[in-house]
């Protein structure tokens, strides 16, 4: 059996780390476009994640502060990902 709560626990601590190193990532000068484009994927795909992870939650009939994390996980990376397309829009 899929333990979902563990992954939840998982994906919310690398969301925050990735919260604290996203600005300084989009703050190094020496960034590129291609560094950008890729950030930019690999936070669309974390979102997609938490989005089937938040939908595998309300399935198992989780609770509702479970079902709130997951939300949050969810913004996070969508809010990440806004983030870096403004950045690799100023780049264009």
């Amino acid at each position: 059996m899929t333990d979902w709560l563990a992954i939840l626990e998982e994906q919310t601590a690398t969301g925050e780390t990735m919260a604290r190193e996203v600005p300084d990532m989009l703050g190094n000068p020496d960034i590129s476009e291609r560094q950008v484009r890729t950030l930019f994927s690999a936070l669309e795909t974390q979102a997609d994640f938490a989005e089937k992870l938040r939908m595998a939650l309300e399935t198992s009939g989780h609770d509702f502060p479970v079902i709130e994390a997951a939300e949050r996980l969810e913004e996070r990376y969508a809010d990440l990902a806004a983030v870096v397309a403004e950045k690799l829009k100023a780049m264009l």
